[in-house]
C-alpha cells in the first residue's frame, strides 16, 4: 500500500511543470479547430450580437418613449389636479366669506326678530295691563253703585211712611190726569 501513497507523493513520477514555451506540435494544440471555432463565433457571433444589442437598444428606447409619454401624461394630470385645487380652495374662500357674511346678517335678523318680540310681549304686557285696570274700576264702579243705590232705597224707606207714600202716588195721578186732559 506503501507503493500506491507514493506513487502520488513523490515528485519524481510527475513531470516538471514549472517551465514555460511553446508548443509547436500543431496535432497537439489544435491550431486549425480553433480557428474554425473561432471563425464561426465571430461570422455568427457579430450578427447575433449586433441583433441582441439592437433589440436591447429598441427596448430601451421604447422604455425611455413610454416614461416620457407617461411623464406627460402624469403633469398633464399634476397640472389638472392644481387647476381643480386652486378652484376649490377659491370656492372654499367664497363659501367662508359667504358663510360668515350670512352668520353675521342671521345674527342680526336674529337679533332684531328678538327685538320685535320683545316690543311685541311688551305691547301685550300694557294692554293686559290696561285691561286689568278698567276691568278693576268697572268693579268698583259697579259696587259703589250698588253701595249708592242700597243706601238711597235704605234712605227712601226710612224716610217715606205710609202717608207720604199716598201723598206721592195721589200727586203722580193728579199729575197724569192734568197731563191727559192737556192732550186731549
Amino acid at each position: 500500500m506503501k507503493n500506491v501513497t507514493d506513487s502520488f507523493v513523490s515528485p519524481g513520477h510527475w513531470p516538471s511543470a514549472g517551465s514555460f514555451g511553446f508548443n509547436t506540435d500543431i496535432l497537439a494544440t489544435n491550431p486549425i479547430n480553433l480557428s474554425v471555432v473561432i471563425g464561426v463565433l465571430i461570422f455568427f457571433g457579430k450578427g447575433v450580437l449586433s441583433d441582441l444589442l439592437d433589440n436591447r437598444k429598441l427596448r430601451i428606447v421604447n422604455t425611455i418613449q413610454n416614461s416620457e409619454e407617461l411623464r406627460g401624461r402624469v403633469v398633464e394630470q399634476l397640472e389638472k389636479a392644481r387647476a381643480r385645487l386652486r378652484k376649490v380652495e377659491r370656492e372654499a374662500d367664497q363659501f367662508r366669506v359667504n358663510g360668515y357674511s350670512e352668520i353675521e346678517r342671521d345674527k342680526l335678523n336674529l337679533i332684531n326678530s328678538t327685538y320685535k318680540t320683545l316690543e311685541q310681549l311688551e305691547n301685550y304686557k300694557n294692554e293686559t295691563i290696561h285691561f286689568e285696570q278698567q276691568r278693576a274700576i268697572n268693579q268698583v264702579r259697579q259696587r259703589v253703585f250698588q253701595q249708592a243705590l242700597q243706601g238711597a232705597l235704605g234712605t227712601l224707606n226710612s224716610c217715606l211712611s205710609n202717608e207720604l207714600h199716598l201723598r206721592t202716588i195721589n200727586a203722580n195721578i193728579g199729575m197724569f190726569g192734568a197731563m191727559k186732559e192737556i192732550t186731549d
